[in-house]
């Protein structure tokens, strides 16, 4: 059995990837619950290999979270700063990615570059307003929806296969759009830039089916100038469970765990360090089919459900990958020896 798999997000996600990344900026970031790196960008065969040449992906991700008037959180619609109690969000995104895979060898691994940008469809509500910075307070229900367009979104990775043993390390990070507006409660784009940088492995065997691939990372966030603050540094695992029922089929569990390290800081930072925290995990199903000649189609689809969060909305998430790569080349059938005496 041969897994060829390109695997990136977006977080948007590469990516993932992953990737990805394109998640409703309904609060402000790790603030809000809303971090840059989007939990479970990232499932199985992260660090698969992948065959050289150019890569197409698309990501549908449909997101649903909420926080009851009980828990608060500071955003940025017209009053910079302001805490809100309360939060609902939903959105529908559709990440399209180009990757390229180089078949030169570096470092005596396979390296690739991933570019994602994501148009969607964000809505968001608070319930109430219950201060602003100046000390000022607002009451009252606020909603925004609206179609928009995220960051530009780059990956870097590097790739290392020792037979069943795949390592990989990356680098993730936006280039703003333009889109993002500091008045407004939906966002597709952050208002800043980040980073983040990562490790990840996948077991892969074969002979047997099983599969097993961990992504962890750490995100370094720079200071939203529009709202004067800035999110601390972020810690995200993902990870997926899987085994091929088939040759080309596999099925298992995927999740995540996020959490902030450091404080939230800044003159927007109203309710402290703030941090952040969130557990997910959901099923997962994978095919890989003939598209073409010379290439293949991946399909994943999985769903996740957040449990034990902290200073973020709480729900759930569904994601629907298509990635369309070149195929590894049919094996040549071996010609039969025939001796002349």
């Amino acid at each position: 059995m041969r897994i060829v798999k390109n695997h990136r997000r977006a977080a948007l996600g590469i990516v993932g990837v992953l990737a990805l990344s394109a998640a409703p900026r309904a609060a402000l970031a790790d603030a809000g619950g809303v971090s840059f790196w989007l939990p479970g960008a990232f499932a199985s065969l992260t660090a698969a290999p992948a065959m050289p040449g150019w890569a197409y992906e698309t990501i549908y991700i449909h997101l649903d979270q909420s926080a009851n008037a009980g828990k608060n959180f500071v955003i940025g619609n017209r009053v910079p700063g302001s805490v809100v109690a309360g939060l609902n969000a939903h959105a529908d995104v559709l990440v399209e990615g180009f990757t390229y895979t180089w078949a030169q060898s570096v470092l005596g691994g396979q390296a690739a570059v991933t570019f994602l940008a994501a148009p969607g469809n964000v809505g968001v509500g608070v319930d109430a307003t219950l201060t602003g910075p100046r000390g000022n307070t607002v009451s009252g229900v606020a909603t925004d929806n609206r179609n928009t367009v995220s960051d530009v979104f780059y990956q870097g990775t590097l790739k290392w296969n020792q037979g069943v043993n795949n390592e990989m390390v990356y680098i993730f990070g936006n280039i703003p759009s333009g889109t993002y507006d500091s008045s407004r409660l939906a966002n597709l784009s952050f208002g800043f830039t980040a980073i983040d940088v990562g490790g990840a492995y996948t077991y892969l065997n074969p002979e047997t089916g099983q599969e097993f691939s961990v992504l962890a990372g750490v995100t370094y966030n720079g200071m939203n100038k529009d709202l004067q603050y800035q999110n601390g540094i972020d810690f995200h695992v993902d990870w997926g469970l899987s085994k091929f029922v088939a040759k080309n089929v596999h099925v298992g569990v995927a999740g995540y765990y996020f959490q902030q390290l450091t404080g939230d800081s800044g003159a927007g930072a109203k309710l402290g360090d703030f941090k952040g925290r969130v557990a997910g995990i959901g099923p997962q199903v994978g095919f890989i089919f003939p598209v073409a000649d010379g290439y293949q189609g991946y399909l994943n689809l999985r769903g996740y459900k957040d449990f034990a969060a902290e200073n973020r909305p709480e729900g759930w998430t569904a994601w629907v990958t298509f990635q369309l790569s070149p195929a590894a080349p049919a094996a040549t059938p071996t010609k039969p020896i025939v001796r002349k005496y």
